[in-house]
């Protein structure tokens, strides 16, 4: 059933687990993730990341739309890391009603006027607003960030961001990474949990692939209720097409498709089992139709 991000996220906060969010291109990603997630009678959102969104347009929300649906658990959409007010507004036109305002890419300032812009205007939609403080490293969707332009999220500078803004839910960078890591994790849980003590919305941790199960964990025991996933899924469905493709019994296009479909199923079915989210849809009643009221 099609849900609202605001339920999803305040029910798994008061639950103790996390919503695994993961990022959707094509119609087997999004048949993986709904899959994944009915199979484990889990929660689950599906996001558009901006590459996506340029490459699939209305027809891939209005499959998201579909899919979510009819499916038989929670599914709600997400639009991630939009830099962009005319994406934000095309996406909200659309019937996404949940929104990811990145001004992270800006200077604090910048940031924090087009956050509160995007806000006021997702929320005339009757939408909820997740921004970023801080800039995480790495490479997604050929966007790459050097480590040295990274920037933890600053605890004092999140609360007033979040006062100023009103968003509705924060990605914090506490030494998370898009993309691989490079090394062991490091993430900073006192800087953390400084930002819970201070901050009463839901945390969001970005660059969730490949974060070792002790570390999900505590960020879940220190407030944090979403995980973006994308790298693993992608790996899984390129490597899948690679194997199929070049075995030595080629295989129909729709058989392919269906193996590429089961890779990327397990991997997400894994990270609901990390999350805690396995067997909590039952947790999720509430009509959308009726959240909308709430919103």
């Amino acid at each position: 059933m099609l849900s609202s991000t605001r339920e999803l996220l305040e029910t798994a906060r008061r639950n103790s687990y996390a919503i695994g969010a993961f990022n959707v291109y094509n119609l087997e990603g999004v048949k993986a993730v709904v899959n994944a997630a009915e199979t484990s009678r889990s929660p689950a959102m599906l996001q558009l990341h901006p590459s996506a969104l340029k490459y699939g347009k209305l027809p891939l929300i209005s499959l998201c739309f579909e899919a979510a649906k009819s499916s038989s658990v929670p599914i709600s959409i997400h639009l991630d890391h939009s830099t962009s007010a005319a994406d934000i507004r095309l996406a909200l036109d659309a019937g996404v009603r949940s929104i990811m305002a990145d001004g992270s890419p800006m200077s604090y300032l910048e940031n924090l006027q087009f956050t509160r812009e995007m806000t006021v205007l997702s929320h005339q939609f009757k939408a909820v607003v997740e921004a970023e403080i801080g800039r995480i490293s790495g490479t997604e969707d050929g966007l790459t960030i050097a480590e040295k332009e990274a920037k933890m999220t600053d605890p004092i500078q999140a609360l007033e961001f979040v006062q100023q803004t009103k968003v509705d839910s924060l990605a914090v960078t506490i030494g998370n990474v898009h993309g691989e890591y490079k090394s062991l994790p490091r993430l900073d849980f006192d800087r953390l949990e400084k930002i819970r003590n201070l901050i009463d919305i839901p945390l969001v941790l970005h660059g969730a692939s490949g974060l070792p199960a002790e570390m999900i964990h505590r960020s879940i025991q220190l407030g944090v209720c979403k995980f973006n996933v994308n790298t693993e899924v992608r790996q899984a469905y390129m490597q899948a097409l690679k194997s199929e493709i070049c075995g030595d019994s080629p295989k129909d296009l729709l058989e392919i498709a269906g193996e590429a479909i089961e890779a990327m199923q397990g991997v997400i079915i894994d990270k609901l089992d990390l999350f805690g989210s396995i067997g909590k849809a039952h947790l999720h009643q509430t009509p959308y139709a009726d959240m909308l009221a709430t919103i």
